[in-house]
């Protein structure tokens, strides 16, 4: 026993001995290689650079910002894609939510950035599609400081404007989106839908595969994915109209042909025959070109959409895509003035609206009933099937399609 308990302690030794050799080789590769360069105070590193901030964000300041400024709203509105007053609306949020982009003293007693130069520093990156570094020049900001303006900044717009900005259809949208849709022969129709491929030029090895499409590249795809979410669970409003003395109670988005043939989509003909199919597929396919215009000016506001994507995570780039949609939809906002719709208070019966709106039901005190969840039992899952079914029944997209043609042959000729 003994002899086996000193052979079992000597094999120990010799492990831990063969472990300490091991890492002993690893901690000179270690030392004996260079290490990697970076600015700071610490030693053997480079030395810090003298960028000018305080004088380059006075500069900015009179360039921009204050009462007369060198520059006028024209030029502040084609450099930074938006007006001064949304732009200092955007910044008060920000720094009220986040004390990063206030303006402090470091651990020196030399004050930081601006907010107005940060902010500088991520709109530039975002409307000229520019890198880190080139920014420096306006800014005065190194690149790692610039890339975290630029994260923060899109981070932190998604937080505080998504719930306004990206929000689903009101009662009030909806009656407007039906009765414009209604007036061009596409009655129950609420939009049209698409998707944007933004080219992925980091992405990593391993991922290339599952990201590269037609195109032979890495690419991530803009698309709504979240549209049917509300119609399958039964607190969409629900919306009737009628084509062709047929009653639909889904409304339905334009699409092309690389999207299923459900319900709640109506695509072109290919190949039409006669003359009122091929009416069909010119006013649908032209009335599509809104959306299609939407992605081309979306790209053409923010040229880092329209380049190839630098970075790595794919959280921060799908922070930044959706930071340019709600930037996009806050200079519409601003600058598009739409004529005023009245929603119709009394039901004219000589001329019925081509589609009706109704919100779901409400309870004795006038609360919205709520979904019910499918049970462990089963409860409630007849209804949910009945609703993914008609969602997807290629007899309802038929049958739509070919009253769509008809009427719009009989609105044309009317």
């Amino acid at each position: 026993m003994e002899r086996n308990r000193q052979q079992e302690s000597t094999e120990d030794i010799e492990r831990i001995q063969a472990i300490n050799a091991q890492l002993a080789v690893v901690l000179a590769e270690y030392d004996s290689s260079d290490p990697p360069r970076g600015r700071g105070s610490r030693p053997n590193r480079s030395r810090n650079v003298k960028r000018h901030r305080e004088s380059r964000g006075q500069y900015l300041m009179e360039d921009y910002f204050i009462e007369h400024p060198i520059f006028e709203e024209v030029d502040f509105r084609r450099r930074y894609r938006m007006r001064r007053s949304v732009f200092n609306r955007i910044m008060e949020s920000l720094c009220n939510y986040d004390t990063f982009w206030q303006q402090k003293p470091d651990c020196s007693g030399k004050m930081g950035f601006l907010p107005q130069q940060k902010m500088t520093g991520a709109l530039r990156m975002l409307a000229y599609g520019a890198a880190a570094d080139q920014c420096a020049e306006i800014t005065r900001m190194g690149e790692s400081t610039t890339l975290e303006c630029l994260k923060k900044f899109c981070q932190q717009v998604e937080t505080l404007y998504s719930e306004w900005y990206l929000r689903t259809p009101t009662l009030a949208d909806l009656h407007r989106f039906l009765q414009r849709a209604d007036k061009r022969g596409f009655p129950g129709m609420i939009g049209s839908i698409d998707c944007m491929h933004w080219e992925w030029k980091n992405c990593p090895t391993g991922w290339a595969g599952a990201y590269t499409g037609r195109k032979g590249r890495p690419t991530i795809i803009l698309e709504a994915s979240k549209v049917f979410q509300r119609v399958i669970s039964g607190s969409a409003p629900s919306v009737t109209f009628k084509v062709n003395d047929i009653t639909f109670s889904n409304p339905y988005y334009l699409a092309d042909g690389i999207y299923p043939w459900w319900s709640t989509f109506v695509k072109t003909i290919p190949n039409p025959r006669g003359f009122a199919e091929k009416l069909f597929a010119k006013k649908q396919e032209a009335y599509r070109k809104d959306v299609e215009m939407c992605f081309g000016i979306l790209q053409s506001r923010f040229a880092i959409l329209r380049h190839c994507a630098r970075l790595f995570k794919l959280s921060t780039l799908r922070s930044i895509m959706v930071a340019c949609i709600i930037l996009h939809n806050m200079i519409v906002e601003d600058e598009f003035v739409e004529e005023d719709f009245v929603e119709p208070n009394e039901i004219d019966n000589m001329n019925p609206a081509g589609a009706n709106v109704y919100d779901r039901p409400l309870d004795d005190e006038g609360r919205p009933i709520p979904f019910q969840p499918v049970g462990r039992d089963g409860q409630n899952l007849p209804q949910l099937i009945d609703r993914v079914q008609q969602l997807h029944s290629s007899y309802l997209h038929k049958t739509l399609q070919d009253a769509l043609v008809v009427h719009n042959w009989n609105f044309g000729s009317s």
